[in-house]
């Protein structure tokens, strides 16, 4: 609701930009798409990291 009211308010300033922003904006998402996946990886790589890290710790406090 936020980026809508944003967008209304540029439209009443700036009515090119504002139709260049909506026209763009889809393919920055489409962009942006890669470098998603990219942190999902790195995320779940650093997760694993942890888990194998405290993997000892957790079984020590189980006993």
């Amino acid at each position: 609701m936020i980026k809508f009211l944003l967008w209304c308010i540029l439209f009443v300033l700036c009515w090119p930009l504002a139709l260049l922003a909506l026209i763009a904006y889809p393919f920055v998402w489409l962009i942006l798409i890669p470098f998603r996946l990219a942190g999902i990886a790195v995320g779940g790589a650093l997760h694993l990291v942890s888990a194998i890290v405290f993997l000892p710790a957790r079984l020590l406090r189980a006993i």
